[in-house]
């Protein structure tokens, strides 16, 4: 069998790709629209190693595999091996058909990934040296190279499309205003944003409501481009950005809380002290909004320590059900009143910012070099066909801290702009 049979036996022979390797072979439609290319035996190495989802993924990211044409459909069309990955009996074929001398071959693994030893050297899970050193791995890559692929807007979650023909900038400005309505900022309110992020949020509320915030994230980029930000929008007297832990800030009585994207970083067995210290922070009647990714249901994995994502995007990263989470949040003392799944929103996200990194793909590779280019452009491309796929939801969470005697401070009805 040769290697290009071998890829197409993995890929499925129905998919519309085509493929080449370094021994001559050929196999799949001249006139596919996306071409696998197989440079070197060291990608036959990786495979024979990792068959499946990391073995591809480590041999594209370290150039010994090429693929010309649209990732998102190389990945769609791969989807039961980038969602699901190959059942063990299918990666044993795959070995057998490879052979010995692949599996003796010594090869590094590509430095974009992230070694467990490294992160155990840190702590346990979600201990703040080892979250730092996450959250450094992911945000800390280049503030240019952001610049490039989030837009002007430097807002790295979920956008929300107000038309299906809205811009990226349209949908973001749509997402932190949903986010203000929701919870019902007006000006001299104190917000507090965790995660804040290159300070979209943080500057949204301040600029467009009269709020009064501080954000605080784990990435001193981030915190160092989003106080400059803050500065020259002449916003300095309402907000201010942090490179601090959330769990280090002090100060209370805030009258809401907004958490963009957070949630995934902090880890199933936190999430207890990770709601109630966010209960802590708000006065009674304040309001909560949690924005996260989410499982489909409670039956997934929330930890996939061998999958892409966790060893080249998100180190330690955990995902949980709406449901689990609102349990949580319930538990805590919070009182539930809106929750909604944007999803199909987080695709069309994703496919803005594909189209970003397209559109700069050469200065992006000077800036961050091609392996971490190439990190971005597998993992965004298949995040969108797992938020198309129902692999994985979007969901935000309004919550209220009740008062004394149950009082929300919540409207009959919510205000005009969301749902």
């Amino acid at each position: 069998m040769t290697l290009a049979q071998i890829f197409e036996k993995i890929v499925g022979p129905e998919a519309n790709i085509e493929f080449a390797a370094y021994d001559g072979s050929k196999a799949g439609p001249s006139s596919a629209v996306v071409r696998i290319e197989v440079k070197t035996p060291i990608a036959v190495a990786y495979l024979a190693k990792s068959p499946g989802e990391m073995g591809l993924a480590r041999a594209y990211v370290a150039g010994h595999i090429d693929v010309q044409g649209d990732m998102y459909r190389l990945l769609s069309e791969m989807a039961e091996i980038t969602l699901n990955d190959m059942p063990a009996k299918e990666k044993l074929a795959v070995v057998k058909a490879l052979g010995v001398k692949p599996l003796l071959m010594r090869v590094p693994l590509p430095p974009q990934e992230v070694r467990r030893s490294t992160l155990a050297r840190l702590g346990s899970r979600h201990a703040k040296k080892r979250d730092a050193e996450a959250i450094h791995h992911h945000y800390d890559v280049s503030n240019r190279f952001y610049e490039w692929v989030l837009g002007p807007s430097m807002a790295y979650t979920c956008a929300v499309f107000p038309e299906d023909e809205s811009s990226l900038e349209e949908a973001q400005f749509a997402k932190f205003d949903l986010v203000a309505k929701k919870l019902g900022l007006k000006p001299g309110m104190r917000l507090l944003d965790v995660g804040c992020g290159w300070g979209g949020m943080v500057m949204h509320a301040a600029k467009h409501y009269g709020v009064k915030v501080l954000g605080v994230t784990l990435s001193r980029q981030q915190a160092e481009w989003a106080q400059k930000s803050v500065a020259e929008a002449g916003l300095s007297e309402l907000a201010e950005v942090r490179f601090m832990d959330y769990r280090d800030v002090v100060e209370t009585g805030f009258d809401a809380v907004s958490s963009i994207g957070l949630t995934e970083h902090i880890g199933k067995d936190q999430l207890s002290s990770y709601f109630g210290f966010l209960y802590g922070k708000l006065k009674p009647g304040g309001r909560l909004l949690n924005h996260c990714i989410t499982r489909p249901t409670g039956t997934e994995r929330t930890i996939n320590k061998d999958g892409f994502i966790n060893k080249y995007v998100f180190p330690d990263g955990e995902l949980e059900s709406v449901g689990h989470l609102i349990r949580q949040m319930e538990d805590t003392g919070f009182e539930i009143r809106h929750s909604e799944n944007l999803r199909e929103h987080y695709a069309k996200t994703l496919e803005k910012w594909c189209a970003n990194l397209d559109g700069h793909w050469d200065e992006a590779v000077q800036e961050v070099g091609q392996g971490t280019a190439r990190v971005w452009r597998l993992y965004m491309a298949g995040c969108i066909v797992g938020f198309e796929r129902n692999k994985v939801q979007l969901h935000q969470v309004l919550a209220v801290k009740l008062g004394d005697r149950g009082e929300a401070g919540v409207p009959l009805r919510p205000s005009v702009g969301w749902p």
